[in-house]
């Protein structure tokens, strides 16, 4: 009965993750698992969450205690029906020891490997994961790299075909940005992107600055976006946390970045060490500031965002929203009066990650 039996092992978020820390179970033995639910929180050296399942059945074992480390891939516990006997259950964990090595076999290294395209003179970064359903194609946000979908790709990636890129300026790609460094000249990019990997449409998912970039693409070629999804979008209005979008573009201050980091989160707990010393690498990065600077001039007229734009003819969309945003405000939720929009509690401008369940839910319907 080797073939009723589940795994639940520890997941890869993100391309740098090696192990994770398992700081507690939110299950118990004998309980049912449904696929989404939340089973067990894990803190990585980036950002602490909690699993998800992707599978359904009896949690009839838990190898992985409170505290304990264990690296990527390494199995948590053991999902089973009841006609499956315990000696079976036995014999399924001491074969996949016997078999296990760290680093190997891993979920999403052979899938999600940085990848590079050629765009109008520049390399832009990307990671595709999953080959079945439309192409779905994430855009991070202002200071944001492919690795804030870390919460969300996977799960996505199961009925899609998942392209996470770098905007010009970001993660690994080329800083040199557009002529336009707004969200015009970004859309251009990301229109670029699909061509380079011939895609003719796509679902575009935007976060807060690349929502207004999914925005903008939607408004230069309606006929490509089968639909849009919009995360916190930018340009749906005046009000914005300025202070914020400028002071990350100048600070090169450890505590500075620490204190507008968790301006994004509800938690503000979500900010680990690990996080900030991320950002403060980015920020150290040759061309790095003058992009940030280029991208929030383009962003910012005074203290209120200079562009406001609107959904296109024949495009339909979603907005989801973090109740608790301090960039960007709720209220600009309900302003595409046609667009589906969705505000969850307790969540903050990175919605994706401190909602992750919920977002996913989401999109993938």
């Amino acid at each position: 009965m080797s073939e009723l039996i589940q795994k639940i092992t520890m997941p890869k978020w993100g391309l740098s993750m090696q192990e994770g820390k398992v700081n507690g179970w939110l299950v118990h033995v004998g309980d049912t698992l449904r696929q989404g639910q939340e089973i067990v929180e894990i803190e990585s050296d980036k950002i602490a969450g909690a699993l998800e399942s992707s599978v359904e059945g009896t949690l009839r074992r838990v190898l992985a205690q409170e505290d304990e480390v264990l690296p990527v891939g390494a199995l948590l516990g053991v999902v089973a029906p009841a006609e499956v006997s315990d000696a079976e259950i036995d014999a399924f964990i001491e074969a996949f020891a016997a078999g296990f090595v760290p680093g190997e076999g891993s979920g999403a290294d052979a899938g999600s490997r940085v990848q590079y395209a050629e765009i109008d003179g520049r390399r832009i970064a990307y990671t595709v994961q999953g080959d079945a359903g439309p192409a779905l194609v994430l855009i991070h946000g202002y200071g944001g790299d492919k690795n804030n979908w870390l919460f969300n790709v996977d799960t996505l990636a199961e009925r899609h075909t998942v392209y996470a890129l770098d905007l010009p300026g970001h993660g690994d790609s080329d800083k040199a940005l557009p002529a336009d460094a707004g969200p015009a000249g970004m859309a251009q990019v990301v229109l670029g992107f699909m061509d380079a990997l011939g895609l003719d449409a796509a679902h575009l998912v935007g976060h807060s600055f690349g929502g207004a970039t999914a925005l903008a693409a939607a408004q230069a070629a309606p006929q490509r976006v089968r639909r849009l999804h919009l995360i916190a979008p930018a340009g749906l209005g005046a009000e914005i946390d300025a202070d914020y979008v400028r002071g990350f573009a100048a600070t090169n201050s450890r505590k500075e970045l620490g204190r507008l980091a968790a301006r994004l989160f509800a938690d503000e707990a979500q900010v680990t060490r690990a996080l900030v010393d991320d950002l403060l690498k980015f920020k150290r990065l040759d061309g790095v500031p003058e992009a940030l600077a280029a991208i929030a001039a383009a962003l910012l007229d005074g203290d209120a965002q200079r562009m406001q734009l609107d959904l296109p003819p024949g495009v339909s969309a979603t907005v989801i929203w973090g109740e608790l945003d301090r960039i960007i405000p709720v209220a600009h939720a309900t302003a595409l009066t046609s667009a589906a929009v969705h505000v969850l509690p307790d969540a903050g401008h990175m919605v994706m990650m401190e909602a992750a369940r919920e977002v996913n839910r989401l999109l993938g319907a």
